[in-house]
């Protein structure tokens, strides 16, 4: 089925989606907003999706933005078509996006097109990590916001980045037992950035709330430190921690074992690009995020009716998002001549402002949480990294040592990246791995393969009429 051309099409109802919406429908622009899950908001700003549930671990600040970005779309939802559950397949001819709802598959073209797909969380493989009751961070954290789902009851806390204190404060506060934070940056790290930090002193003090929360009930806060291994036989029962040096290999003698059922494993996030990689967008190397699209101050991409806005475009969280979303709206409307050249100007500044606060206070945990060479060496031969098609560390070693010397060719040669994840678990060990051994950064992508999620047969299916 293909339907009638929509004006603007919108991927991602999180922050910067509904942003982008809200500021075109504030210009009289009509939009159609897609996203594959039941609510607005995206993992951040979703909420739980009952009502009903009490949520005691969330803060009052956390529970507004939920409000907020709800009212928002409701106060312009005239203006906005909301298709939710519905997840996109890819480009389909030059104007057109493929869709599946349920078991209908669709085409929705389009003149514009903002890409708000967001990002998804970087896997760190070590010895262990395939084991039940290790998770990600964002997984762990979604999880208690959708409905205070404990992951487990005795847990900690590893990686690096401003959410390590932010989902043990929610942890403790859902009641779990939270044994302990390892921040893989060290405190000199953290103080040589704080002019960075300086440039959002409200974000700052949050986080600074949020230590003096963990120090006050007793969950120590250790910098320095990280994960090396999961033990266990059927499911987690400990993990291993320890200092790291300047590269993070882990130092030996400082080894500290934990008695844990669950852990929260966090180093960061890759910029969800499969969508503009198929719609062939011009991309840069980000070694921090990932392959990411070149967008103008307007998030303008390198074809003329698609923009790019949020974390699917750099990680910057969800303020930022806003942002981005409010400025691909106005670069819209500078296209559509509804605003001129100085109104959109006039209009973006604070947004550009805001955003520049952002990037500079982004960049401070950027540089402290640069991943390190020390985290290529948490695995053992006999350790799964790409877990689609079972592909271990040893079968990677053996075509690096036989000079591999791309991402495609190692992909070729072991599988890495060819299972329904399309490389989104096993993607950053690989690069990472290339880039070390050859001393570049560019060595190349899984591409994404079309369609990008699956499609069940009932869907290919029609009724002779």
């Amino acid at each position: 089925m293909t339907e009638s051309k929509h004006g603007v099409v919108i991927v991602g109802g999180g922050t910067a989606g509904i942003s982008a919406a809200a500021e075109l429908a504030q210009l009289g622009i009509k939009s159609v907003v897609i996203d594959e899950a039941p609510r607005i908001g995206g993992p951040v700003f979703r909420g739980p999706f009952r009502e009903a549930i009490s949520l005691p671990h969330l803060d009052d600040n956390l529970c507004q933005k939920i409000a907020d970005i709800r009212e928002l779309y409701q106060k312009n939802q005239q203006y906005i078509e909301l298709r939710l559950n519905t997840r996109v397949l890819g480009p389909s001819g030059d104007s057109a996006l493929l869709a599946r709802h349920q078991d209908e598959v669709f085409e929705i073209p389009y003149d514009q097109l903002i890409v708000a797909t967001g990002c998804h969380e970087r896997s760190v493989p070590f010895d262990g990590w395939q084991m039940p009751g290790v998770m990600l961070l964002g997984g762990v954290q979604l999880q208690l916001k959708s409905g205070l789902v404990r992951p487990g009851q005795r847990m900690a806390v590893v990686g690096t980045g401003p959410l390590l204190p932010l989902v043990a404060t929610q942890l403790h506060k859902a009641g779990v037992n939270v044994t302990g934070v390892f921040e893989a940056g060290t405190l000199g790290d953290f103080a040589k950035e704080s002019l960075a930090f300086l440039n959002r002193p409200m974000l700052a003090l949050e986080g600074v709330g949020l230590l003096t929360y963990l120090k006050t009930n007793g969950i120590p806060m250790h910098y320095g430190m990280g994960i090396v291994s999961a033990g266990g036989e059927d499911s987690l029962s400990s993990i291993t921690v320890a200092q790291y040096d300047k590269d993070w290999y882990p130092i030996k003698g400082t080894e500290k074992t934990l008695d844990v059922d669950c852990v929260a494993v966090g180093y960061g996030f890759v910029s969800r690009n499969q969508l503009t990689q198929l719609l062939n967008l011009s991309h840069e190397n980000c070694q921090l995020s990932g392959l990411k699209p070149q967008v103008d101050d307007w998030q303008h991409s390198s074809r003329p009716d698609v923009y790019v806005a949020g974390d699917s475009v750099g990680i910057l969280g969800g303020e930022a998002a806003m942002m981005e979303g409010r400025l691909a709206a106005l670069g819209i409307a500078r296209q559509l001549h509804i605003l001129s050249p100085e109104q959109a100007k006039d209009k973006g500044k604070p947004y550009k402002n805001l955003l520049d606060k952002v990037k500079a206070f982004r960049a401070g945990f950027d540089r402290i949480g640069r991943r390190r060479e020390g985290l290529l060496s948490l695995l053992k031969p006999d350790t799964i990294v790409c877990r689609c098609e079972n592909v271990t560390r040893a079968q990677i070693d053996e075509v690096v040592e036989q000079g591999v010397k791309d991402i495609t060719s190692l992909k070729m040669r072991t599988r890495a990246g060819m299972g329904d994840c399309q490389g989104k678990t096993c993607n950053s060990y690989c690069q990472d791995r290339l880039r070390f051994e050859l001393k570049q950064l560019d060595v190349g992508e899984i591409k994404p393969r079309f369609p990008l999620d699956p499609v069940p047969f009932s869907s290919l299916y029609q009724e002779e009429l």
